[in-house]
């Protein structure tokens, strides 16, 4: 070929390149690739509802459900003011019979179960306020101290409680029946003994409140617990539980009636 001719034929090669069909330019950003699929994991963290990254700030808040069932219950049928409230865990929740057991004073039983004595300060505006009872029957804290809670702590709580229903109701007696002895928490009882015997110290330091020794009458002369006292779980009363409690409830309401209330704080220490 002519040497002269070489550089034209170059150049329209190149054109005819640049301006066929489909050509693009040399600089043009290259497409990106399709995303890899995301793993199960992360489409069932991206498919979770928002509650579920944002729990309720405050653990007492996941009791609501019961608590609104207490609510919708006083809505349809309203309870009587000035009655004894018994209020706490799954040993009030579980006590059906305790209207009954206590005739004729009235009673309103409203158990929380699992709950500690912190969840009872957490909901005393909605749980014990409303009730204007005449006396309050407490039962919490071997939930309490099983969550590895200290004797301390529980009657700290337990001091929180009784603060706090004292601003809405000065009057009322407040009565703590002690921590049972279960046999399934037997590793907690040397703890558990420590919290009864705090805030029994308590209770005789501050009017209107009182400590109700049921767990000493549970216990056998090897001072172990009596088996036929609580259910298969070895962990909540059987009946003969609750009327081992009974008369022993009793008797401590009608001292306790006697005595002169007063909004005093309550002590949970020298």
């Amino acid at each position: 070929m002519n040497a002269r001719l070489l550089p034209l034929c170059l150049l329209a090669a190149l054109l005819a390149a640049a301006f066929a069909p489909g050509a693009r330019p040399a600089a043009a950003e290259a497409e990106p690739k399709p995303a890899a699929p995301a793993s199960a994991e992360a489409q069932a963290k991206s498919a979770a509802p928002a509650a579920e990254a944002n729990p309720p700030a405050d653990p007492a808040a996941r009791w609501e459900a019961q608590v609104q069932a207490y609510e919708k219950k006083d809505k349809e049928s309203p309870p009587p003011a000035g009655a004894t409230l018994f209020v706490g865990s799954s040993t009030i929740r579980m006590w059906t019979t305790a209207a009954e057991d206590f005739k004729p004073a009235p009673v309103i039983a409203r158990g929380v179960g699992g709950c500690q004595i912190s969840d009872m300060v957490y909901y005393a505006d909605r749980i014990v306020a409303p009730y204007k009872p005449k006396r309050v029957v407490f039962y919490a804290g071997d939930n309490d101290i099983a969550a590895g809670k200290t004797a301390e702590r529980v009657a700290a709580d337990w001091k929180a409680f009784v603060e706090k229903v004292r601003k809405a109701l000065p009057d009322v007696k407040i009565y703590f029946i002690s921590i049972k002895p279960s046999p399934s928490r037997a590793k907690i009882w040397p703890e558990a003994q420590k919290a009864n015997q705090a805030v029994r110290e308590s209770c005789q330091a501050a009017p209107g409140l009182a400590y109700i020794d049921a767990a000493a009458p549970m216990l056998d002369a090897e001072g172990k617990p009596r088996a036929e006292l609580f259910l298969k779980d070895m962990l909540h009363l059987s009946r003969a539980g609750y009327e081992l409690w009974i008369p022993i409830i009793k008797a401590a309401l009608e001292k306790g009636d006697a005595r002169p209330t007063s909004a005093g704080p309550c002590r949970t220490g020298p």
